[in-house]
């Protein structure tokens, strides 16, 4: 199978045996021409939930019904991944629409986790900050006419060069380098270490606020303005990054307490946590309602995802191995939703063609009638839009790359591909392998290497060939480790 690489207009769709109906071609070139409005777009980013964290994927213990509509009213993709294990990297990806490993953006930001006495191998070089050189989809979108709003959390860098008004945003709320909140009552202040140092900086998520008001709320209530306030003459892109569901786990104490009336035994996670989501879906209710009540309804595109699987402290995973920081089914694959007048396409029991969060850059760029830019993602507007018959290729492989070390249970420097049922992880400290047939075996328990030679060296084979096309950064033996004599 030859490997796409990088497309662009051309060849927006990564797919063999396209055939687009003559509807959907003038559906596009009208859009193009003007004839069509141009959808507003919302993406939600949620951070660190977990593939079973939702009422529609499985979950029978949290509460989430808001976003079980959105799912129900247009398209769940089961077989969604975020593009790394950790945050940082997966929202490089979904605003530029390229792999960590080919922005040499792969770990969370701004790391140190690695110790020159402890491990064997040094780890690859990274950047510390989203390259201002990339075009984002705040970039592309304000290019073709939208208002760009950032409303939540950012971490793609800080001060003074790279946060979101610097890639394309007219409005940044609340975004900044941290990660997480500190707390997500007021006054919203952490402290944190500076990594490899003693230094601690304390930073405030927001500057102003009232007593026991709930971060989460509060960012709703300014996304709600903003769209209640909006240039009408324009469309707009609302990026809603949560600093939900991430540590430090505090719900709000009210939805806390029917979760604490769930048994220990029966409970997914801790109510904190619980109410963490239940807050979430609250906000994302409280969004779409402002959007109907605004009638904007019936033109606006709703993508809904998470940046990598959930805390192993948080939530439990099953059937999934592994948590966030793990490059294991429970560390990467995620929720995936798209919803929408213009998302006709829906399937009861999800979609499974395998997706990533780099898919999501073209994806909305075509669905708003806006040139396509570089991407390695793969266009699904024809599969949501339910125009023609179009078939993907299950088989086009997905990538990741981490040549890093984190304090997560059962992470690891790896290098993976999927492709169709096959996934295989080559383990960078060893060079060991490991394959599994995901069809079969979900949960990743059942080591196929050694069985499958021929689909171990052609995985191994085309892996490499894409980590030299990216130009993936390699991890170097450890020179300064201190070895007892």
């Amino acid at each position: 199978m030859s490997d796409p690489g990088i497309h662009g207009l051309e060849n927006p769709c990564y797919y063999q045996g396209m055939r687009l109906s003559l509807f959907l071609l003038s559906y596009l070139l009208a859009g193009f021409l003007g004839a069509q409005p141009k959808p507003n777009v919302v993406l939600f980013v949620v951070d660190d939930l977990g593939w079973m964290d939702l009422g529609c994927q499985g979950s029978e213990y949290y509460q989430t019904p808001n976003i079980d509509k959105l799912a129900e009213s247009g398209v769940r993709f089961t077989n969604a991944y975020a593009a790394c294990a950790v945050c940082s990297p997966t929202r490089a990806a979904i605003l530029t629409g390229k792999y960590p490993a080919r922005l040499m953006l792969t770990q969370w930001l701004p790391a140190g986790r690695w110790d020159p006495d402890k491990h064997p191998m040094r780890e690859g070089r990274f950047l510390r900050s989203l390259p201002l050189e990339e075009i984002t989809l705040a970039e592309a979108l304000r290019e073709n006419g939208y208002s760009t709003w950032h409303v939540g959390k950012w971490h793609l860098g800080g001060a003074p060069f790279s946060l979101p008004e610097h890639h394309g945003f007219d409005v940044n709320v609340a975004g900044s380098d941290h990660g997480a909140p500190g707390s997500y009552f007021y006054p919203f202040k952490g402290s944190w270490q500076i990594p490899t140092t003693n230094i601690r900086v304390e930073k405030q998520t927001l500057p102003d606020g009232q007593e026991g008001e709930y971060l989460t709320d509060r960012l709703t209530d300014a996304a709600i303005s903003l769209i209640e306030n909006r240039d009408e003459a324009k469309p707009f892109f609302l990026y809603f990054p949560y600093y939900n569901v991430h540590t430090p786990l505090q719900g709000k104490a009210a939805l806390m307490e029917r979760y604490w009336e769930v048994p220990k035994a029966e409970r997914q996670g801790p109510p904190a946590y619980a109410a963490m989501i239940e807050s979430v879906d609250q906000s994302v209710g409280r969004v779409m309602e402002t959007i109907e009540k605004s009638g904007l309804k019936d033109r606006t595109l709703v993508v809904f995802t998470s940046d990598n699987g959930g805390f192993a402290k948080a939530t439990d995973n099953s059937p999934l191995r592994a948590n966030k920081g793990s490059h294991y089914e429970g560390g990467i694959r995620v929720p995936l939703i798209f919803a929408g007048p213009m998302v006709a396409h829906n399937e009861p029991d999800g979609f499974d063609l395998p997706s990533i969060s780099t898919d999501i850059f073209p994806t909305i760029l075509a669905s708003t009638y806006t040139p396509m830019r570089e991407s390695d993602g793969r266009n699904l507007a024809p599969i949501l839009n339910g125009f023609g018959e179009v078939e993907y290729d299950p088989e086009l492989p997905l990538f990741w790359h981490y040549p890093h070390y984190n304090r997560h249970p059962h992470s690891a420097p790896v290098s993976i591909i999927r492709r169709g049922k096959w996934k295989l992880i080559k383990f960078l400290e060893t060079g060991d392998f490991e394959l599994y047939d995901l069809e079969k075996d979900i949960g990743e328990t059942n080591n196929l290497a050694a069985e499958n030679p021929d689909v171990l060296a052609a995985l191994k084979q085309q892996l490499a060939d894409w980590k030299m096309k990216v130009r993936a950064e390699p991890m170097t033996p450890n020179s300064k480790l201190k070895i007892d004599p």
